[in-house]
């Protein structure tokens, strides 16, 4: 059976070898190169004669139709005889084809053997002069790093790569947060240096550069989640706000009612910057009852996303398993066939909270009787009762009677929105602001002639009504 020796060439000074790998280079078995672009090369007794893979650089679209192009190439080789693949620096510190490599060596059932070398993370260790056991190692090209830890990302190898670098941390990071550009290091060309994240990229950059990001506090790291879940943990400390402290699930609660009618308002504006603040306002409500609930020790914030999360993904096995979904029509179908897996409801009716505001809830409970039939064929149907209500409403007698009836020609108007595809609430929302606006207008018109509305009979108010109305239409 032929070996295959995995080596690494270091992070770019011949004498960063190590012997074993010297040794493996110069025994005269076959050597296959990744990239042949890397100072130790050069120096190599008999590199002329190497083989590389530069060739598959430039003929494919992607790296990972290289790496794939790569990987081939040297199984192919290694079943053939013994093969030493050689990658700059370590073999399995941010080497993608490596990794590839041992999954389908494994598969074709050909022996490898992955020796240690020195990385480009050893030499940076060096160059900044710090112990990087908390430190991420990251890929630019596969960027996923913890703002608060600090990072050395790799893979900087050019300057359009070191802008879409920067373009990224500048969504999580602060423009003026300090990074440390290492370039060329363990070469003869090295250099360390500090700029700020904004600046980094005004230079070229090339195979053995990579950054040093250091991390934020967790306070600063106010672009991600982390940061504000870290702000909640401080104000409930135990030397935290004593206000905050003090809440509960019932104090919050009308807090997180006000916070969602906020968010909808923002909606029906159509204010951008206001939608952001307000469901910012509605995520603290989240993470405030997530608090409490640990404070308490009956949950925390971990249990609220996990069951979301799982909930999310079960629900959703057109994405995340085998099932196949045309439309959202169907979607919808599955969801609610998975939710009555999940929780088996004595009614269709169970799950429309009693706490809804009546019309919303009129129109769901609606909704769900008719996605079992129970509703009149075409909207004649409930046209006809409609009018049938306001008889009943106009013949009633009684205040309680009257209310009973008055309900009744709500809940068939609700009806009708259902069928319509009109939410009946935002409907009601939009008219009366509607109101607000005309009844503003009326009282410019009425200030403007120095008239109090108090003293106008129902004849002037309408006057003055029409001309809002009008106005508005014109405009």
């Amino acid at each position: 059976m032929a070996n295959l020796d995995v080596v690494g060439l270091g992070p770019g000074h011949p004498s960063l070898l190590t012997a074993a790998t010297s040794e493996l280079l110069a025994s005269g078995r076959r050597v296959i190169l990744r990239t042949r672009h890397h100072p130790t090369v050069p120096a190599l007794k008999g590199s002329d004669s190497f083989e590389d893979c530069d060739d598959l650089y430039r003929d494919r679209a992607s790296f990972d139709d290289v790496y794939a192009a790569i990987v081939e190439r040297v199984l192919a080789a290694a079943t053939a005889g013994d093969v030493v693949y050689a990658v700059p620096g370590h073999p399995l510190i941010a080497e993608r084809s490596v990794t590839l490599l041992l999954e389908s060596a494994a598969a074709a059932d050909v022996a490898t053997t992955v020796h240690p070398a020195v990385s480009y993370a050893d030499v940076a260790a060096v160059a900044l002069r710090r112990d990087l056991g908390n430190v991420q190692l990251c890929d630019a090209l596969d960027l996923r790093v913890d703002a608060q830890r600090p990072a050395l990302i790799s893979q900087v190898y050019d300057r359009d790569g070191a802008a879409q670098l920067k373009l990224r941390l500048l969504e999580t990071y602060p423009a003026g947060h300090l990074v440390t550009v290492l370039h060329a290091l363990g070469s003869g060309d090295e250099r360390v240096f500090e700029t700020p994240l904004a600046e980094f990229d005004h230079r070229p950059f090339g195979y053995l550069d990579s950054i040093f990001v250091p991390a934020l506090d967790a306070i600063e790291d106010i672009r991600r989640f982390d940061g504000l879940f870290a702000v909640i943990e401080r104000l409930h400390a135990p030397d935290g706000c004593p206000w905050d402290r003090e809440q509960t699930h019932a104090s919050l609660r009308p807090h997180l009612l006000e916070e969602a009618y906020e968010a909808l308002e923002a909606i029906d504006s159509g204010d951008i910057g206001a939608l952001t603040e307000e469901l910012g306002d509605v995520l603290l409500q989240v993470l405030m009852h997530a608090a409490v609930g640990h404070r308490e020790g009956t949950f925390d914030y971990g249990d609220v996303n996990a069951f979301i999360t799982q909930k999310l993904i079960r629900r959703h096995p057109h994405v995340f398993g085998e099932a196949t979904a045309a439309d959202a029509e169907e979607v919808y179908k599955n969801w609610e066939a998975l939710k009555q897996q999940e929780k088996p409801r004595a009614s269709i009716l169970d799950g429309v909270p009693r706490s809804l505001p009546a019309l919303a809830a009129s129109q769901s409970i609606q909704g769900r009787a008719r996605r079992i039939g129970f509703d009149w064929p075409d909207i004649e149907g409930p046209l006809d009762k409609l009018r049938e209500e306001i008889g009943e409403f106009a013949r009633a007698e009684g205040a309680a009677e009257r209310e009973d009836e008055f309900g009744d020609v709500l809940f068939v108007i609700a009806n009708i929105a259902q069928r319509l595809g009109i939410e009946a609430e935002q409907a009601l929302r939009h008219a009366n602001e509607k109101f607000r606006r005309r009844f503003g207008q009326v009282e410019a018109f009425a200030a403007a002639d120095n008239v109090d509305l108090h003293d106008l009979d129902i004849t002037g108010l309408d006057a003055l009504w029409d001309r809002a109305k009008a106005i508005e239409r014109a405009s």
